[in-house]
């Protein structure tokens, strides 16, 4: 019997920008069941000699984990697609960025392998100070000020997380709970309108 594909949201932004919380919130607002596949429990799965696997930050600094990388990631989207191709419905909170060494264009190679599959691309904004300040209330996170100076791995998150093309649809956490970030995303499934951004991105690896 042929099952219809289950919808796939994936939300992109730099860490600690709030993805899990929208991921979590879309799952506990919803009747349906959502799959949470991402970036944290994929790097659950990578052997600690591969860290942080495909949470490697912008910058080109680690050249050697790059092919398990590109190999992780594809891994992941594979996932994602058997999940969907199953009738379940799968939310993806991961850190996509094309900052490596050179360009290895994972995030296209990616959306290929949704080809077919009905996916909402979310761009989850958060500005600066925010992230500064989740940063500082976390643990084991060398924290850093607008006046004292962003770190560098974090300026290089937010220019390169969002340089990498057009959105479905964006969210700004810092005004906008986790649940208000669900809703709109649940409203903008229930229109029915189809997501364009990951066929537009899996076209330029054809």
């Amino acid at each position: 019997m042929e099952v219809e594909p289950g919808t796939i949201v994936v939300l992109t932004g730099v860490p600690r920008s709030g993805k899990s919380s929208i991921a979590a919130a879309i799952q506990a607002s919803s009747s349906d069941p959502w799959v949470n596949l991402g970036v944290d429990l994929w790097r659950e799965a990578t052997p600690p000699k591969f860290q942080p696997g495909i949470g490697l930050r912008p910058g080109g600094e680690r050249p050697d984990l790059e092919p398990f990388v590109v190999a992780s990631f594809a891994g992941l989207y594979d996932a994602i697609a058997a999940q969907s191709r199953l009738g379940l419905n799968v939310v993806v909170d991961v850190g996509h960025h094309d900052a490596f060494s050179r360009p290895l264009h994972v995030l296209p190679m990616c959306a290929a392998r949704l080809r077919g599959l009905p996916v909402l691309f979310v761009g989850v904004r958060c500005p600066v100070p925010v992230i500064l300040a989740r940063r500082n209330a976390s643990k084991g996170y060398a924290g850093g000020s607008v006046e004292a100076g962003v770190p560098d791995a974090v300026q290089r998150w937010q220019v390169e997380v969002h340089r990498l093309g057009n959105y479905d649809l964006e969210v700004d956490t810092s005004r906008q709970s986790p649940d208000e970030c669900a809703t709109v995303i649940r409203e903008r499934l229930a229109s029915g309108t189809p997501g364009d951004a990951f066929p537009d991105l899996a076209r330029l690896v054809e």
